[in-house]
């Protein structure tokens, strides 16, 4: 029960910044778009989740274009917060063996977070800094691709502007908060699927739970949130501590949250298309003239 309630909360902090960044978006349809968008995108290749998220816009009258806006400054908001959790988990880590290749993961990937806010302010700003932004950014993207046009990047950047408005001023610091609560509830889950295998509070303490989480956090970055990856990161940090005969507790404690957030998460999306799709088809009838 308390992993589907941690569950529940993350889904819930995960969708309420898009309830910032797209007029007229309540919570339940935001929540609604995020879980679907991840079940296509997990399941189907890209744009697959594009196009379901556009059609869902489409369905409850929102522009789908002011919705990709906000949809892509929720994903940067997001950025900023995965970049940010190393510096956090260094925080919970305080409380215990701090180690220097701590410090300098949280410094360098708060660097990342840091120019991502940046950039965005700056973007907001207006037209003359978007663009400055945009080509700034095209040309240094030219000399990896040499089919990249800094112009045409300058552009959607001016456009893209043109777009969000004000919401970057008034959306971001209540986003970075709620999702700074999400990536703590994702902590949490993990802790009770630890303490649910048998570990103890005198092998992994919960703020080393926490803070070797939050270190690893940008992996998430990878496909399926770093499945193998971060779980590997994750177990070797807590072997060093523990001892390795706390290894398939580990590892079982691991399996538990990846069914969690992964699994449980996947099929609520699967929920949410249905429900979503038996809606517009009763719309559809219901609007349909009578013979």
């Amino acid at each position: 029960i308390l992993l589907l309630f941690f569950l529940a909360l993350r889904q819930l902090f995960n969708a309420f910044p898009l309830t910032r960044f797209v007029k007229g978006l309540p919570l339940g349809r935001s929540l609604q778009n995020d879980l679907a968008a991840f079940l296509t995108g997990t399941i189907a290749p890209p744009p697959s989740d594009v196009v379901l998220r556009v059609a869902m816009f489409k369905s409850w009258d929102i522009d789908p274009v002011e919705g990709m806006a906000g949809v892509t400054l929720n994903s940067l908001t997001f950025y900023a917060v995965r970049f940010l959790a190393p510096a956090i988990g260094v925080a919970f880590l305080a409380f215990n063996e701090l180690a220097a290749g701590h410090l300098l993961s949280a410094l360098l990937s708060s660097l990342i977070s840091i120019a991502i806010l940046i950039a965005l302010y700056f973007i907001s700003q207006g037209d003359r800094l978007a663009h400055l932004i945009g080509l700034t950014a095209g040309r240094v993207a030219a000399r990896v691709r040499k089919t990249v046009i800094p112009d045409e990047w300058a552009q959607a950047v001016v456009d893209f502007r043109a777009k969000i408005g004000d919401r970057v001023q008034t959306g971001i610091i209540p986003s970075m908060g709620a999702l700074v609560l999400m990536v703590l509830s994702d902590a949490a889950i993990l802790l009770v699927a630890v303490r649910s295998v048998g570990i103890p509070s005198d092998v992994l303490s919960l703020t080393f739970v926490f803070g070797s989480f939050l270190v690893v956090y940008p992996l998430t970055l990878f496909p399926l949130a770093g499945l193998g990856i971060l779980d590997a990161a994750l177990i070797t940090t807590w072997l060093d501590v523990a001892g390795d005969s706390y290894e398939p507790q580990f590892v079982a404690a691991l399996i538990i949250w990846r069914v969690t957030t992964l699994l449980v998460t996947l099929g609520s999306g699967l929920v949410s298309v249905f429900l979503w799709r038996r809606l517009e088809r009763r719309r559809s009838q219901d609007h349909v003239a009578p013979v």
